[in-house]
């Protein structure tokens, strides 16, 4: 045999060695656990669909090779006890994962045995929100868990424009905390659950426990129900409901996913069940459609014999197989082996009749538990991995409503864009979106067949009529007054609420009962009160809408604004012979004086030296300076300016003029026609510091707020019981002013003309129908008011109750209505700058024309002129025309010469006297 065959069969048995040798590296086997109760929907399809997937992954070799995936199953019987038993039977023998438990129940028990073998749980039915990992490591949840479920359904309550539910669920952990989280779920939506009715743990609830919890919600408000139980239970309630008639028009029913498990998984239902179930809307996990979910849907009959049929958890629970498989390849591949070690905790245990010794713990759990969590791979699910939070990737729902030929899918909910008529994958494809403008679903078929989206309520005491609180006033009988001494009733408010109920979309059976002795107004707090401890089922009446009120009840929209203001006596202002000075303050009129003579000596300087107008004899030049800044204000002076710095002057000095006649004038015209207020408080300011006794309306809301928001002392306060009593305070004196609400004051006004407001509305607040807290009718009621307002009636009903009727006078104040100087003295500024300005120019103009006319001259002796000397001769040439010619001046300089050579020192004098002038 030549050498060379000799290697190749060398080398040919080695690799055959390494690889058997790599071959039985691997276990043989390896044991997963399964629990689940054989007996339920969910436990039956799990197991046919959990064996489907065994099969399936030992016979693709690529997945485990040699090593086979061996599952074997435990009922637990809906036995929490039997599920620990089972799980602790596999934890004794070498198993690396369980599958389960199908409750949370047994869950959270089994969880704290995971955590100490390091044995994985993977369950896609124990789906409770608070199945924390942090607190359970070991537990993994291969579904959607319940807090995706109720976020849908918290998003469909809001959607339809409901506020309150009731929850029907089994008390068990899974179902009660579930609930919790919808309650948590509804609040960020506004809303709530208003009643839990709890069922015994599933199936031990009997039909008297379900009749017995469903005539007493017969009885409640709501008529919007969420089932969130298991299937036997939910059937039971359903059938339950049918025979006390409350799957009829205006109840709605939303069943968590159990329901949609019935549909997909029995049938043909039986139709005593089909009849309890229309209209009812439930959820479905969503499984996006692919080529793998076709191939095992067409497998499923062969697979299950048609004992049952596939739904959404069928699915998950062969996906869950395929997680478990894919991370042992990786723990395997990564070098890992399967193996077990005694568990130090449990050694000091052993003794005794319980073999807890022979509990160890899976040393590669740890790692196969990473595995799992690095999931990433396309299942019949979708896309299966999970996040950071250890959540399936993409949690969401198919929304049905059941019908008669079946059920029809309405939408879909998901946590990236809420609900929508589109298939999540398609929402993927674009930006998140969760504004309400963005939620939208189909018609839905409601129980009773009707179309109508339900109201979601109904009142209490099946037609009892609403007990209507009304306050028996006293005065002010255009708000609330009853007719001819029955206990029917009129006036604005009862309009208005009138109005209202005729809008709604149901009928609203109701009775007034008036409140109050018939001797005063009664106090709108205690009416408020009995409405919040159920004596009235709501107050209708001129109740104000303050903070304190709000607390206790809901009030509607406001139907009319409100505020709280400040009344005082006026008087007619007396036509006296000074009456003409009222328009400007004192301080304004001698401003405007000074500036009259300020601006025409200005003028009279500027004009003097070219303006022969302004020459002359001293006298005759004062009563010209004094005629000509009067004059201004009529624009009849006859003098005109020639000078451009004159002009400029008068320029600016006209246009304040202009103003301060226009407004002179308009404000004469004011004070002459108005009424002005002869008290002296100003406002809310001026009356609190004025120490002077205030009026009140009694059974109002201003006591409390003046005494405790203002801290204004119960002694200066007064109560006053009508119209009258508020004019015949104000008259004598009694009070300085009576502060109420706007519309008491406008009705007040409108017959009481020798009063008005002072100052501004201090408080902001409206008037409303008060009802207990969370009561749907508020929001209807207030829905109906804005109805009014846009359509116009609420204004013809204030019109016909709060029309003013006799006073249209109008109200000032007499010394606010004065203009002060305040009003103008940025034009006094501008004016008095200019006037400054054109005379400085002048005065430099001046005295350089003087310093070229006459030059510094000095004497035979070597001495200069005198300054006495010089002074007088300034003056002598700003008396002098100015002709503008260089002759004149050179005429000016040989006169200045010949009187400097003249020893006699009278010559400027005698040459005064000589042409005729005196100095000014």
């Amino acid at each position: 045999m030549n050498l060379p065959l000799l290697l190749l069969i060398f080398i040919l048995c080695f690799w055959a060695q390494r690889l058997e040798g790599a071959a039985s590296s691997g276990p043989a086997e390896v044991n997963v656990g399964a629990i689940f109760t054989s007996r339920t929907i969910n436990g039956r399809v799990s197991k046919i669909a959990i064996e489907a997937a065994q099969h399936d992954v030992n016979s693709d070799k690529s997945v485990l090779g040699g090593t086979k995936l061996s599952i074997s199953f435990h009922d637990s019987n809906y036995s929490g006890f039997l599920g620990i038993v089972g799980a602790l039977r596999y934890m004794e023998s070498d198993t690396v994962a369980i599958i389960g438990p199908q409750n949370a129940v047994m869950a959270h028990v089994l969880s704290h045995l995971a955590n100490e073998l390091h044995i994985p749980l993977l369950s896609f039915t124990a789906l409770d929100p608070n199945l924390s990992p942090l607190q359970y490591p070991y537990f993994v949840q291969t579904a959607p868990n319940d807090l995706f479920q109720m976020a849908a359904i918290a998003d469909m309550v809001s959607y339809f424009g409901w506020s309150e539910v009731i929850a029907i669920f089994t008390d068990d952990d899974q179902s009660r905390n579930g609930v919790t989280t919808l309650g948590d779920k509804l609040a960020e939506k506004l809303g709530k659950i208003s009643y839990k009715a709890a069922l015994p743990p599933d199936p031990k609830a009997t039909r008297s426990d379900v009749e017995k919890l469903l005539v007493q919600i017969r009885m409640m408000e709501s008529r919007v129900i969420v089932l969130h139980t298991f299937s036997y239970s939910g059937q039971l309630v359903f059938e339950v409901a049918q025979e006390l008639g409350m799957m009829e028009a205006g109840y709605v029913w939303i069943a968590s996913t159990w329901l949609s498990t019935v549909v997909d998984s029995l049938p043909p239902l039986p139709p005593k069940t089909i009849k309890s179930i229309q209209g009812a809307l439930t959820l479905r996990p969503h499984t996006p459609d692919s080529d793998k979910k076709s191939a095992f849907i067409a497998r499923w009959n062969q697979l299950s014999n048609g004992s049952i049929g596939l739904n959404p958890y069928g699915l998950y629970a062969y996906d869950t197989v395929w997680i478990i498989a894919r991370a042992l390849k990786r723990l395997l591949d990564q070098g890992g082996t399967i193996s077990f070690s005694n568990n130090t905790n449990l050694r000091s245990q052993s003794k005794g009749t319980l073999n807890l010794g022979a509990l160890s713990n899976f040393d590669g759990g740890e790692n196969l538990l990473n595995n799992i969590l690095q999931t990433s791979m396309s299942g019949l699910t979708g896309p299966l991995g999970f996040n950071q939070d250890r959540i399936p990737w993409k949690p969401s729902f198919d929304i049905i409503n059941i019908i008669d030929n079946g059920y029809k899918q309405i939408g879909y909910w998901s946590n990236y864009s809420g609900l929508s008529v589109d298939s999540p994958e398609v929402l993927y494809t674009k930006a998140p979106n969760r504004s309400i403008a963005n939620q939208h679903l189909d018609s839905v078929e409601w129980p009773g067949g009707t179309r109508s989206t339900p109201r979601g309520w109904v009142f209490q005491g099946n037609g009892r009529k609403l007990r209507i609180g009304v306050p028996k006033r006293v005065s002010y009988k255009n708000f609330v007054s009853q007719i001819n001494g029955t206990d029917m009733v009129h006036g604005y408010c009862i309009d208005v609420f009138r109005a209202a109920i005729r809008l709604l979309p149901y009928p609203v059976p109701y009775k007034f009962i008036l409140f109050g002795d018939d001797h005063k107004n009664p106090s709108y707090s205690e009416l408020v009160n009995m409405v919040s401890s159920g004596v009235f089922d709501a107050a209708v009446g001129d109740i104000t809408i303050v903070t304190n009120r709000t607390k206790v009840v809901d009030f509607t929209q406001p139907y009319i604004e409100s505020g709280l203001l400040v009344v005082t006596p006026v008087r007619k202002l007396n036509s006296i012979a000074w009456a003409f000075l009222r328009p400007f303050t004192p301080l304004m009129w001698a401003v405007t004086a000074v500036f009259f003579f300020f601006v025409g000596a200005v003028v009279w300087i500027l004009e003097h030296r070219v303006n022969d107008e302004f020459r002359g004899p001293p006298k005759k030049q004062m009563i010209t300076m004094i005629w000509f800044s009067l004059s201004t204000m009529f624009f009849a002076h006859r003098e005109n300016t020639m000078s451009t710095l004159g002009r400029f002057v008068m320029l600016i000095w006209l246009f304040v003029v202009l103003i301060i006649t226009s407004s002179y004038t308009a404000n004469l015209t004011s004070i002459l026609t108005v009424q002005h207020l002869s008290s002296p408080i100003t406002g809310l300011d001026a009356l609190i510091t004025s120490n002077q006794p205030i009026g009140f309306q009694v059974g109002s809301f201003a006591e409390n707020y003046l005494r405790e928001e203002l801290n204004i002392p119960q002694s200066r306060l007064i109560a006053l019981g009508s119209p009258q009593e508020y004019a015949k305070a104000l008259e004598n004196g009694t009070v300085a002013a009576v502060i109420d609400e706007r519309p008491y004051i406008e009705l007040f006004l409108s017959e009481h003309c020798m009063f008005a407001i002072r100052g501004q509305e201090f408080t902001k607040s409206g008037w409303g129908f008060a009802f207990p807290k969370d009561s749907p009718l508020a929001i209807d009621m207030s829905t109906a008011m804005l109805t009014l307002s846009e359509n116009g009636e609420l204004q013809k009903i204030h019109s016909k109750w709060i029309s003013k009727k006799a006073c249209n006078a109008q109200i000032s104040d007499f010394e606010s209505d004065q203009l002060p100087l305040q009003s103008f003295w940025g034009l006094f500024v501008i004016c008095g700058i200019v006037c400054s300005v054109s005379i400085a120019i002048y005065c430099y103009k001046v005295i350089r024309q003087f310093n070229q006319s006459y030059p510094h001259v000095t004497d035979p002796s070597g001495h200069g002129s005198s300054r006495s000397e010089r002074v007088m001769h300034f003056l002598a040439f700003i008396d002098e025309k100015e002709e503008g010619h260089s002759s004149v001046r050179t005429l000016k300089r040989k006169r200045s010469s010949d009187l400097y050579e003249s020893s006699n020192g009278n010559g400027i004098e005698d040459e005064s006297r000589h042409n005729g002038r005196t100095w000014l």
